[in-house]
């Protein structure tokens, strides 16, 4: 076999793993998020100002919140269910000696201090959450693009084939979801009337760069004879065409029918897609082509998953407009943040009875057809990681409460301390504040040019691929690879943040 066909192999014809590995990995970004900031804050009790060195902060940044995601999904993937363990018994040591000499200064009980944290008044214009989601997600896959193709990555979490949940499906999936939190339709205020299809405009204009990605992957793909696995979205379409009809068809959608009610159009083209795949043809043509053993004649039957895909991956994009519209309904105190957070799990339980009633009634989950099961799963998980992120922001919020004048960078500001609060010694930090101390931050970084970040990622994977015979590379040799091309993309991105310079010119 030639090396081509040998990389191909080796992405193909697997199953996936668990539903409770993959939740179980999800908890990892928001354990690493919490430690970081949880350092930070220590660093400020000692030191009495912010890290504020862009070389250490960069370091801090790299080996908490993206080197332990590295190693997760490599040499340490055989110990996963520990790893949560581990990061939460950590935080949980920081955390207490926060407390035990923030105690001993203000001499509040800790009963007290909680009530005032339900009393804090955060910033309404903006939910870190969202941004770290989007951030982090890009964040993995990255690191799996490249990762997939050493040893060291297990075959579980790579694209299942046809049926099964990998860790790589959900990636695609939670890519939807992320972009959706933040499209015009979400972003727009409740207040301006605007014309009906203007939202519709600005995505055509908005998605050219996604479709100029794409052919130019497409020719480069092919003009190296670079391998690709086919049955993942055809032959001739990639991902970059998938983000952008989809993002196009939602925005028609949701220029005819009322956006409040996207939920509603996702259920029906959900639905309806599922009983096209149980009910006739549709799915046997998906898998096995027209003539049944997996021809690839003609522009539909060479791209058929790429195609009609396009169902699922556009009622996931609709939901996720719906959980946009929900989390920028005005919360300003700590105790609204916690009742919306208290609804989340309640809306994933609902998620998860729905998988299982949907895999017995129909067929299990598959992100080749992206069917309903699937879309379901990628709503069920992506809640789970968004709630495990407002979660993490509030333990940070209620952690600077108790040391004053603390910041963490992509972290709730809180605009107005309580008065009870003010009394007892604690105080919140005033409003601008933490922008005027600039700390660096890498997930500010990555969020201010996060399709450069995907792109730099994209090049940088097919040129070691090209260059190195990852087949056969040993664990130190894939973590060093590994490390490097993170470092290297999250520098380039931290560079560009530090001048200020935004690549997007549409």
């Amino acid at each position: 076999m030639s090396q081509k066909q040998l990389k191909e192999a080796f992405i193909s014809n697997l199953n996936g793993t668990s539903l409770l590995e993959i939740s179980a990995g999800l908890s990892l970004p928001p354990l690493c998020l919490l430690c970081r900031g949880l350092l930070l804050i220590l660093y400020y009790l000692h030191h009495g100002k912010p890290l504020s060195s862009r070389k250490y902060s960069l370091l801090l940044d790299f080996l908490v919140l993206v080197s332990p995601l590295v190693f997760s999904c490599t040499v340490l993937s055989p110990i996963i269910f520990f790893i949560p363990v581990i990061l939460a018994a950590f935080c949980a040591g920081i955390f207490s000696k926060i407390y035990s000499q923030t105690k001993w200064e203000a001499r509040v009980p800790f009963g007290q201090i909680v009530k005032e944290f339900q009393k804090a008044r955060l910033d309404p214009e903006c939910i870190p959450a969202i941004t770290v989601f989007r951030v982090y997600v890009n964040v993995l896959t990255s690191i799996s693009i490249l990762a997939v193709d050493f040893p060291q990555y297990p075959r579980r979490y790579a694209k299942a084939e046809t049926y099964g949940t990998g860790a790589m499906d959900l990636g695609v999936g939670a890519f939807i979801f992320g972009n959706a939190l933040v499209c015009p339709e979400v972003r727009q205020k409740p207040h301006r009337t605007q014309p009906r299809f203007s939202s519709l405009a600005r995505q055509v204009f908005s998605v050219w760069p996604l479709i100029a990605l794409g052919v130019g992957r497409l020719l480069s793909v092919k003009s190296i004879e670079y391998h690709e696995h086919t049955s993942e979205y055809g032959v001739h379409w990639n991902f970059f065409f998938t983000l952008a009809l989809v993002r196009l068809a939602a925005s028609l959608l949701l220029a005819i029918f009322p956006k409040h009610k996207a939920w509603l159009v996702a259920l029906a083209v959900a639905v309806l897609y599922q009983l096209l795949l149980s009910m006739t043809s549709l799915k046997m043509f998906i898998l096995h082509g027209s003539d049944g053993r997996g021809s690839r004649l003609g522009f539909l039957d060479a791209n058929r998953e790429g195609l009609f895909s396009l169902f699922g991956y556009l009622a996931i994009y609709l939901v996720s407009v719906q959980v946009g519209l929900w989390l920028l309904q005005r919360r300003s105190s700590v105790r609204g943040w916690l009742e919306a957070l208290g609804r989340l799990p309640l809306a994933v339980l609902l998620l998860w009875v729905l998988l299982q009633l949907c895999q017995a009634c129909t067929e299990p989950v598959s992100r080749r057809m992206a069917n309903l099961p699937f879309c379901t799963w990628v709503l069920a998980q992506c809640l789970l990681l968004l709630a495990f992120f407002v979660l993490t922001d509030l333990s940070l919020v209620f952690t600077k409460l108790l040391v004053k004048g603390s910041s963490v960078p992509c972290c709730w500001k809180v605009v107005q301390a309580p008065d009870s609060g003010k009394k007892q010694g604690m105080e919140a930090v005033p409003v601008g504040r933490q922008d005027k101390l600039s700390q660096p931050c890498l997930i500010s970084a990555i969020n201010k040019n996060q399709l450069l970040f995907f792109l730099l990622a994209n090049v940088m994977t097919g040129a070691v691929n090209i260059l190195i015979d990852t087949i056969h590379s040993k664990a130190a040799f894939t973590l060093c690879i590994l490390h490097l091309y993170m470092f290297l993309n999250c520098l380039i991105m931290y560079i560009l943040h530090a001048r200020n310079i935004v690549l997007k010119f549409w």
